[in-house]
């Protein structure tokens, strides 16, 4: 838990815990004996026990605020200062625990100190150990009665063990922080990706119709002004729908749905020439294939408006106990087809519900794009 010159530190983490180690002062109370008897000269020399003291009582005091302050202070430092801690303790309790009472207890602050300081619950255990074992063995050299033994030993090994339990339900506490704010993270990120894709699949099959109907209201200008009017109306309204579509992916609603973008896609193909056969079979589509066939169909549409050449367009959705599936096929210049960042989209689209994504060429020479969805969505869609 000790702290690294390099990782950042949250100062007002870091006052909150300097005022922690100072209430913690209080819990030097159990030195008070010893510290009597300094004061009433009943240990002797003097001099060297009052000096020991103070000195252990601040050393203790900074071992504590290192952890539990997050001092900038390297591990190899803070555990050279629990062991100056340590043998200053068993040096105190070895020197005057036969003169007076109360000096067993700094082993009792040497037991918390390696508790809370030391990172594995190991060595943390294997220290409390220690110093439980130092009790008892001053004690029984020193041949002090069980009645001074046995509570002093009872209350270090407490002291550890508490320590040690308080220690590991701060890091649990810090552990799910940080997972929170990672999870907050990647949350934002997977919606700004979300949005991303949405607007790419909106803006690129929008702006693709309106080149093309740019280029019939190019051609008929001269030929037929009356057609080339109405083409250029038609633009206007495109233009309209897809800034409401936009005002709609800002906001995180889907108000545009399956039939109405099967609809669009054969208005849009029969403007430019290419005969479009729909085949529905089966049930409704559920919700999560209505949504994801929506954005298929959009980007193959796109597709045959940029690349394809074609004539024919067949669309078929068929619903059943499996799942459901999109297929459409176009009798154009097919070829090998290179996953562009639409494709790659559709399919992340398709994983989320389980789905794949399959394209290839068709025997006529065109391409052929299938979507199915299964039937049973995973827990994360249907949760």
């Amino acid at each position: 838990m000790s702290g690294s010159p390099t990782e950042p530190v949250d100062r007002s983490g870091r006052r909150r815990g300097l005022v922690l180690v100072a209430v913690h002062t209080a819990w030097l109370w159990l030195l008070l004996p010893a510290a009597a008897a300094v004061t009433d000269g009943r240990v002797h020399p003097v001099p060297p026990a009052a000096a020991g003291l103070v000195v252990f009582v601040l050393l203790y005091l900074a071992l504590v605020a290192v952890p539990v302050a997050a001092l900038p202070v390297r591990p190899a430092a803070h555990h050279a200062g629990l062991a100056l801690l340590a043998l200053l303790g068993i040096g105190l309790a070895t020197a005057y625990a036969a003169d007076s009472d109360g000096w067993l207890a700094p082993l009792l602050y040497v037991c918390s100190a390696g508790a809370i300081g030391l990172t594995r619950p190991a060595w943390a255990f294997a220290w409390a150990g220690g110093s439980v074992g130092a009790v008892l063995l001053i004690g029984a050299v020193h041949r002090l009665p069980a009645g001074d033994i046995t509570p002093t030993a009872l209350i270090t090994a407490l002291a550890g063990t508490s320590a040690i339990a308080f220690v590991h339900f701060v890091r649990l506490v810090g552990e799910l922080r940080r997972t929170q704010r990672e999870l907050a993270r990647t949350i934002v990120e997977r919606e700004r990706l979300r949005f991303a894709q949405d607007l790419h699949d909106l803006l690129g099959h929008t702006l693709s119709l309106i080149v093309v109907k740019a280029e019939v209201v190019r051609r008929l200008t001269v030929t037929d002004p009356q057609r080339a009017a109405a083409e250029a109306a038609e633009i206007e309204g495109i233009g309209r729908t897809a800034l409401t579509e936009v005002r709609e992916a800002v906001t995180g609603y889907r108000g545009h749905d399956f039939s109405r973008e099967l609809t669009n896609a054969r208005t849009v193909l029969a403007d430019i020439g290419i005969d479009v056969t729909v085949t529905e079979d089966g049930n409704p589509l559920g919700a999560a294939a209505d949504d994801t066939f929506r954005w298929v169909l959009r980007e193959a549409v796109t597709n045959l408006l940029r690349h394809s050449r074609a004539t024919r367009c067949d669309i078929t959705v068929s619903t059943d106990a499996r799942g459901s599936a999109l297929t459409i096929s176009d009798n154009g210049v097919g070829g090998r087809p290179e996953p562009g960042t639409g494709l790659r989209g559709l399919t992340e689209r398709l994983e989320q519900t389980g789905g794949t994504l399959h394209l290839g060429a068709t025997p006529g020479g065109g391409l052929r794009l299938t979507a199915r969805i299964p039937a049973t969505l995973p827990a994360a869609v249907t949760g």
